[in-house]
């Protein structure tokens, strides 16, 4: 997922990205260290340049990844993390909003909730990227469901997952009037991941 985010193609350059279940924020520090590479005239010449966004804003529910993230990106103007429950929080206003493998830990409902509040805060060309797993899958999906269950346990968080395939991923996306494209995003992994780009219709 990190190596795709580099791709100019996937991410728009000098986007405001909002980042809905960041973590630790590791997509802003990631793309920084990107920028500064670039900066110091570092970056492979082979290579197509990373994009870079305008400002990066991550919503986290778990406050100690929130102070983490806070303590490793602070000095960085452009990046700012923030502890809230995606059922409620506010969404700023975005070109780009990341949702990377959290969805299925939302409730069908929520999940619904959720990705019309994202539509209704884009901008006629805004994109919102999501990474999922497609619950058709078989073993991929199955192993990527233990994994999510032995990080849940280890956080002391609820196990239950509402996971969906890949074609009823994209349905509900175009029920809330959003185009998508699906890219594979599980090469050379057991897992079995999609990465959806999804824009308003």
């Amino acid at each position: 997922m990190f190596s795709a985010l580099l791709d100019p193609t996937l991410l728009p350059d000098r986007a405001r990205i909002v980042d809905l279940g960041c973590g630790k924020a590791l997509v802003a520090a990631w793309l920084g260290a990107a920028a500064t590479l670039c900066r110091q005239a570092a970056w492979p010449a082979a290579l197509p340049r990373p994009p870079m966004y305008a400002t990066y804003h991550g919503i986290e529910r778990a406050p100690g990844d929130v102070a983490v993230a806070t303590r490793a990106l602070a000095g960085q103007p452009l990046v700012t993390v923030a502890t809230g429950d995606l059922r409620q929080s506010m969404l700023p206003p975005a070109d780009v909003v990341l949702l990377l493998d959290v969805l299925h830990y939302l409730e069908p409902q929520a999940q619904h909730r959720l990705l019309a509040r994202v539509r209704d805060a884009l901008p006629p060309d805004g994109l919102l990227l999501l990474r999922v797993g497609d619950a058709a899958a078989g073993a991929g999906y199955r192993f990527s469901t233990v994994v999510d269950r032995l990080v849940c346990l280890a956080r002391g968080q609820p196990t239950r997952l509402y996971g969906r395939s890949l074609v009823a991923w994209c349905q509900l996306l175009k029920q809330l009037d959003l185009d998508v494209a699906s890219r594979p995003m599980s090469q050379g992994t057991p897992f079995a991941n999609a990465v959806l780009l999804a824009r308003p219709r």
